[in-house]
């Protein structure tokens, strides 16, 4: 944000992310690519690098069903604001870890899990249960849910970082 930006403005582009990320979802990226390609502009990362860099984190990493991509790619964004620039500062990666925890929480809170095959209810990684959530439209009707949720709670994250800052 540069300085000239009013805090309505902020939060009024803050409100529009979730949208946003729900959209790219929809229009082909990955659970990943959606959250931190939504989040690029913010931090001066081409969308580009942001699309190549959280490609594989699709379907719970590689299609494996563990940790939903979502969370994965608010990770990224999550170090992006506060991780570490040196392997020496031990309190911004203490912070980024508790912040990536927090969002895990809330959402599993919401949804009661952080886990692509638990969430969809189908092994991703077993082509007959990835062609059956497709063909049941699980990556219509419940991941632009989880998208959403992720940059709703990431959002609401990153101002409370910035309220302690």
């Amino acid at each position: 944000m540069n300085s000239s930006q009013s805090s309505e403005d902020k939060h009024a582009s803050a409100d529009a992310v979730p949208q946003l990320a729900v959209k790219r979802f929809c229009d082909g990226c990955n659970c990943a690519q959606a959250v931190i390609t939504s989040f690029a502009d913010r931090y001066g990362i081409d969308t580009e690098l942001a699309m190549r860099i959280s490609s594989g984190l699709g379907g719970g990493v590689g299609r494996m069903g563990d940790i939903c991509g979502t969370l994965s790619g608010a990770a990224l964004v999550l170090g992006l604001q506060m991780g570490p620039k040196t392997a020496a500062d031990v309190s911004a990666k203490e912070a980024t870890y508790n912040a990536t925890r927090l969002l895990q929480e809330r959402f599993m809170a919401r949804h009661g899990s952080n886990r692509c095959k638990e969430l969809l209810q189908k092994d991703l990684s077993i082509p007959a249960e990835y062609q059956e959530a497709k063909s049941l439209g699980l990556f219509k009707t419940q991941c632009p849910d989880y998208v959403e949720t992720v940059v709703t709670l990431l959002n609401q994250i990153l101002v409370e970082s910035e309220a302690k800052e």
